[in-house]
């Protein structure tokens, strides 16, 4: 497959994520576990692909399910301004997520504080020049830019497919790109790196050259369990462990906990005639959700919905109740801390 900069959407290639099918994710949609619990969702996108449309009132249907007091957007390049400096469009996305804020705000839509963050995206290869870029999405945010994601996830293996964009190989241990990353810090922004597990070597290095930014590990690291993963989980569990136990030895990471309904991690639920209860979600994350924790500390882990990219295989509410029977024997504050304070103090929320 060619190498193109982001940006320039992959040619000839399927969706990274998987269809949503409500009819058959309503075949087992769960009563809430414990339903008052207050949550921050730090992970969500909104867009408008075809076949594939989330906005705001479709997330408002997904939270009204749990008692979500605000919520973090995440860069997915959608409504990237068409005219004007190519390194500005992306411009045109962070005022469509403030919009979405906007309306939340308004208060006739509920409590939820939708898009209370924004993680824009911003091109990392400009160096220190991303700060032209950064001063333009704090503007258009409104006070709500909390960070940027420039996707670098790369598997390697044509199966395997992290963006609707192809990035060049090896950006993350690019020294251009750590300059820009460390704007970063210095903004109150954060990083959010979405890579795969073949690339955490990268990314250790990248937080190494970027020691005053937080840096948050989106989906437990990136694990991959299809094309030629597929088969492999056992034999690759302790080198993804080994490399995530080195990322959280680093002071200026944090992890989210989810993630793990993709394809590309290979759990395969969609292929069920019922889609999967709590239950199983949780026996299947167990192993990476527990090691996560065990490694960075509820201080520095956040469960994070992911929609809608995980809702492929699981409905919200059924999500969140694997995330519960995944916390069964925390503490109260230690719930409080992986379902709402990690993710609000890592994002400069009041929630």
């Amino acid at each position: 497959m060619p190498e193109k900069r982001e940006g320039t959407p992959m040619e000839n290639v399927s969706m990274p994520h998987l269809p949503v099918r409500e009819d058959w994710l309503a075949l087992r949609e769960e009563a809430p576990i414990e339903p008052a619990r207050p949550i921050v969702d730090p992970h969500h996108h909104l867009w408008e692909r075809p076949g594939a449309l989330y906005l705001f009132h479709d997330l408002l249907r997904d939270v009204s399910k749990r008692n979500i007091l605000a919520t973090i957007y995440i860069q997915c390049r959608s409504m990237h301004r068409k005219d004007g400096p190519p390194e500005l469009a992306p411009v045109g996305e962070v005022t469509f997520a403030a919009g979405a804020a906007a309306m939340a705000e308004s208060g006739h839509y509920g409590p939820c504080h939708v898009c209370a963050g924004i993680v824009g995206n911003a091109d990392l290869t400009l160096g220190a020049g991303v700060e032209r870029v950064l001063d333009a999405m704090e503007a258009a945010g409104g006070g709500r830019l909390r960070g940027i994601r420039y996707p670098m996830a790369k598997s390697g293996d044509t199966a395997i497919i992290g963006s609707v964009v192809d990035p060049a190989p090896g950006l993350m241990a690019e020294p251009v790109v750590a300059e820009a990353v460390r704007k970063l810090g210095p903004r109150g922004l954060v990083l959010d790196t979405w890579s795969f597990q073949s690339q955490l070597d990268d990314l250790l290095t990248l937080v190494d050259r970027a020691p005053e930014t937080t840096i948050v590990v989106d989906h437990v690291g990136g694990v991959m369990g299809i094309g030629s993963y597929a088969g492999r989980r056992e034999e690759l569990f302790p080198v993804w462990r080994e490399k995530m136990e080195r990322l959280a030895a680093r002071p200026n990471t944090r992890v989210k906990l989810g993630g793990l309904a993709m394809h590309s991690v290979g759990f395969g639920f969609e292929a069920r005639d019922l889609p999967p209860s709590s239950e199983d979600l949780a026996a299947a994350w167990r192993p990476y959700i527990e090691t996560c924790i065990e490694l960075w500390g509820v201080g520095r882990a956040m469960y994070e919905s992911n929609f809608p990219v995980d809702k492929g295989q699981v409905s919200y509410a059924n999500l969140w109740n694997a995330f519960f029977r995944l916390s069964s024997g925390a503490s109260e504050a230690e719930k409080d801390a992986l379902f709402r304070r990690t993710a609000a103090e890592t994002y400069r929320l009041q929630a």
